[in-house]
């Protein structure tokens, strides 16, 4: 793979992760915990035989690799239900730039749980975050479906969040994929209690879009940004993922309608700039891992 089909590979990686908003809102008849079942199943697939073409060389699970992937697939288990909770409630735009609102929590978390100092830009991104926030937001009615669906946006950014420092505590000795797909398998697990009941009734082409989340938006997309990171620069490929928001919102402008205002534009605007700026500064830290948890 050489540099121009690394970054074609990455747009079609943040391409594939920003339909997940759309797919799960075309999935109409599929409750939240069914389409992440559904999208954890289809994952696992894809990512198992993305594995078993590369050969990537797994690591055996020790007791605290394994405690670790428990613990981050029941995050990102709650990460993703909340988030179509969001799509279902506020729509795609709103979903996905609540949830883009990682970064700040990212900033907020590391000072508390690995008592790092805030530097000052990473200040100017949680001001960034939350005046995007802010701009974004309708109305702060909690009893409107524009606001609910951001309060749980936030909510699977925040759990995006601790996923990603769990992620990094034990960066480094599992690979990417590896870990990605156990996670999934966790996730499959947690959710088949409560998603059991209603696979049955879910239609026939809510399915081929909850597959299309699976193997695209999660399974291809992971492998993407995980082959080229072995072309691409880790800040390169950071910045390219910013665009993700972006690919999302105007797919459903195009599909559902979902015009959104000026005022929610620059909120946005602001949101991904602080997405930038915070991929920018991750990168200047070699410390840190450099595949990210499951985007969402």
């Amino acid at each position: 793979m050489n540099r121009r089909t690394a970054l074609a590979a990455l747009h079609f990686g943040a391409l594939f992760f920003g339909l997940t908003g759309v797919f799960g809102k075309l999935a109409a008849s599929a409750s939240p915990a069914v389409i992440v079942f559904g999208r954890a199943a289809f994952a696992v697939l894809a990512l198992a035989l993305f594995a078993s073409l590369t050969g990537p060389g797994w690591q055996r699970l020790s007791g605290q690799d394994t405690r670790r992937l428990l613990f981050g697939g029941m995050l990102l288990a709650g990460h993703w239900v909340s988030f179509f909770i969001a799509v279902k409630v506020g729509g795609v735009a709103i979903a996905t730039l609540g949830f883009a609102s990682f970064p700040a929590f990212t900033v907020i978390l590391e000072g508390l749980l690995f008592r790092e100092r805030i530097r000052r830009n990473e200040g100017v991104l949680v001001l960034l975050v939350s005046i995007g926030l802010i701009l974004v937001t309708p109305s702060f009615d909690l009893a409107s479906q524009a606001t609910g669906g951001l309060l749980w946006a936030l909510l699977s950014g925040l759990l995006f969040s601790l996923l990603s420092l769990t992620n990094r505590a034990g960066s480094g000795r599992l690979p990417a994929v590896q870990a990605a797909l156990w996670q999934n398998l966790v996730v499959g697990v947690c959710l088949l209690p409560f998603a059991g009941p209603g696979l049955s009734q879910v239609a026939g082409l809510d399915w081929l879009w909850i597959a299309l989340l699976g193997v695209f938006c999660t399974g291809i997309a992971h492998s993407l940004f995980v082959a080229s990171l072995a072309v691409i620069k880790a800040r390169t490929a950071a910045v390219v993922f910013a665009m993700e928001p972006v690919y999302g919102i105007a797919v459903a402008w195009a599909i559902f309608a979902e015009t959104p205002t000026l005022r929610m534009l620059l909120g946005g605007a602001l949101i991904i700039f602080a997405i930038v700026l915070s991929s920018r500064m991750s990168a200047e830290q070699p410390t840190r891992p450099k595949v990210p948890a499951q985007a969402p």
